[in-house]
Formats: C-alpha cells, sequence, structure tokens
C-alpha cells in the first residue's frame, strides 16, 4: 500500500475549539492562550490494490477559492477525482471540513464526485444533538439523503478488507480503522490515537470523551502494532505522520 500524508500545517487550538495557524519557525507558544495544545492537521490518502481511499477530510480551508484539501492531492501527485472511498473516523469540524465544499451555484456539494462515502450513522445524528463548537451541523448536512454515503451501523467490515470499530473514546461514536491488503495492515486511530507520543505514554486527556479508554486503548494498539507489524496513521502529529512500533 501507498501512504500519502496530506499536511493542512500546524495549528493551536484551546478551550474556544478555534483552530489558528501556527508558523514552526516564527511562532511561540508562549504567545497563545493558556492551555493551547499544537496540532498538525493531516488527512490521508492510502492506495490500495483495490481502492483510493482518503482517511478524513481536514479542516475545509480554501485557498484562492479552492480547497486546500484539494490542492494538497494534486501535489501528492493525485486526481481527486481518482477518490473511491471517504472514510469518516468522525465529524469534528477539524476532520469533516473538507467533505464538501460551496459550489458556484451556492450549493453545498460532496467534494469528491467518485467516491463513497462511509459515515457512522449514530455519530451523524449526534452532530445535531451537540452541534457547534466541535461540530459544525450546516457543513454535514449534505451528507443526508445522499446516495453516495453508506451508513454503518456499528463495527463491521466494508468490502471485506477494511475493519471499523466504534471505540467511543475521543467522542461519542468515533470509529478507528485497519485496512488490511497484499499481506500489510495499516491502522488510522484519527483522535483515539493522533500522535505518535501518545502512544508511549499513558495520559488520559480531558478533551475525550472518555479520557482512560483513550489511553487504555493506545497502550493495547501500541503493543499490538508491534506484533502484527502495523502502520499507524497520525492525524495530529506535527514531526510523524507514519509510524511504526518496531
Amino acid at each position: 500500500m501507498k501512504i500519502f500524508p496530506l499536511s493542512e500545517g500546524a495549528f493551536t487550538i484551546d478551550k474556544t475549539k478555534l483552530f489558528i495557524p501556527f508558523n514552526l519557525g516564527a511562532d511561540s507558544m508562549k504567545e497563545r492562550t493558556a492551555g493551547s495544545l499544537l496540532v498538525e492537521i493531516q488527512p490521508f490518502v492510502v492506495v490500495t490494490s483495490r481502492d483510493v481511499l482518503l482517511l478524513d477530510t481536514g479542516l475545509g480551508f480554501e485557498v484562492d477559492g479552492e480547497l486546500q484539501l484539494i490542492q494538497n492531492l494534486r501535489k501528492a501527485g493525485i486526481d481527486p477525482n481518482r477518490i473511491t472511498k471517504v472514510l469518516m473516523s468522525h465529524l469534528h469540524k477539524d476532520h469533516a471540513g473538507g467533505i464538501a465544499y460551496d459550489s458556484a451555484e451556492g450549493r453545498r456539494t460532496l467534494t469528491f464526485p467518485n467516491a463513497t462515502y462511509y459515515v457512522q450513522r449514530a455519530e451523524f445524528e449526534y452532530v445535531f444533538e451537540k452541534g457547534a463548537p466541535s461540530y459544525l451541523p450546516e457543513e454535514v448536512e449534505v451528507l443526508n439523503h445522499n446516495d453516495r454515503v453508506q451508513w454503518l451501523e456499528g463495527d463491521g467490515k466494508i468490502d471485506n478488507y477494511i475493519r471499523h470499530e466504534i471505540t467511543g473514546a475521543h467522542s461519542k461514536y468515533h470509529q478507528v480503522f485497519w485496512i488490511e491488503d497484499e499481506g500489510e495492515t495499516v491502522f488510522f486511530g484519527a483522535d483515539d490515537a493522533p500522535q505518535l507520543q501518545q502512544m508511549k505514554h499513558r495520559f488520559a486527556a480531558k478533551y475525550d470523551y472518555d479520557g482512560k479508554k483513550a489511553m487504555e486503548l493506545r497502550s493495547q494498539w501500541w503493543q499490538q502494532a508491534a506484533e502484527e507489524k502495523w502502520k499507524m496513521l497520525f492525524y495530529h502529529d506535527i514531526k510523524s505522520p507514519i509510524g511504526e512500533n518496531v
């Protein structure tokens, strides 16, 4: 499998849930509000023997009138029209912003015309229960009653090689993915396993829905990754987008 990290840059986030761009060479964390976290925003493309998969869709920021996500795909040599599946871990705004765009006619339109979007139905419904600031219901409403959306109901497999499992750790209906193809396993833990350093240290984060469960899962996955030789994708890691416990 080929893996392409699609970095949208570094950002700080605090209790306001606003993502503020951070220049690693010029900005200082001391100038940001107390309690700010420094994170990367980084969707991934995984090219398998069957699909061109996109894992989460970034913030949805535009550059010169076009989604940064689209520009990043082209820079990586990937035609956005080749994306066949979009796998959504959850629908927080920093993961779901690029699901769709506003067309010239002012209509919210799914970004990838040839892709099927895989979304947990319970997560979608929870967006409208919970709302802002973590979720932006108006941005994901386009998924509703859309024939290119495949609603997932709990745990299972997609095309018999992509396994998905609800954890309820970072968010109430957060899910993770294992992609198993041609003898390789790629694991995408999204915000349950957002950074390499978090896999190596035991701590429960206050910003998680169930911080203790997230901590225990990271420990479990880190051990399994070593035993089963997974490649792990870290959505929020500044330095290490792809890691292995070897």
